[in-house]
């Protein structure tokens, strides 16, 4: 009687040692997994990049990350400030000779002219589509390596949708980086729409 009585206990034991342990883990693990639900920013997720040490190492990177930014610029409430250090990194992605002809404080002014007319209009990117690698084109001009992408742009204003086309070119700069040199509109291939 005595041994049934130690082994009742020590059952019991047991299970209140099981309970308070699935208790515990309960607890904690829901504490872990508020912790780790804070979601970052597309904006801080844009600026947090450090092109010094992360450039992107293709064409076709290079503007899928500048559309980050524009989805940045025209889809979230940025401050001033946010404005200026995204326009910062967009200006990374520029070849020197689109710089020289857009000076900082002009392209900052008239960026911020630009996302107040969107903002006005209630336009935002809804989607934005960068060609495949196998479709960029590769080409030397004046003994100096170009890339042609297309880019699509889903553009929500109102009620209503649009899709525009753009054509990036870019140029290897000196250290082996691709930069944007201009863009253009242009008309969408047909089978996209």
């Amino acid at each position: 009687m005595m041994k049934k009585g130690i082994r009742i206990v020590g059952i019991a034991i047991i299970c209140i040692g099981i309970i308070v342990g699935y208790y515990y883990y309960l607890s904690n693990h829901g504490k872990k997994d508020v912790e780790n639900s804070t979601e970052i920013s597309k904006v801080d997720e844009a600026l947090s990049r450090d092109l010094a040490k992360d450039y992107p190492p293709t064409p076709r990177e290079v503007v899928k990350f500048y559309n980050k930014l524009l989805q940045c610029f025209y889809n979230e409430d940025c401050s001033k400030s946010e404005i200026e250090e995204l326009g910062g990194q967009a200006r990374l992605l520029m070849d020197d000779a689109l710089l020289a002809n857009n000076p900082k404080e002009q392209y900052l002014t008239l960026l911020e002219s630009d996302i107040q007319d969107s903002k006005d209009k209630g336009k935002t990117i809804s989607d934005t589509t960068v060609a495949n690698s196998s479709d960029i084109k590769y080409q030397k001009v004046k003994g100096e390596e170009c890339a042609y992408v297309t880019a699509s742009y889903f553009v929500k204003e109102g009620n209503s949708y649009t899709r525009t086309y753009e054509e990036y070119v870019l140029r290897k700069d000196t250290n082996k980086q691709w930069k944007i040199l201009g863009y253009q509109l242009t008309k969408g291939d047909s089978s996209d729409e």
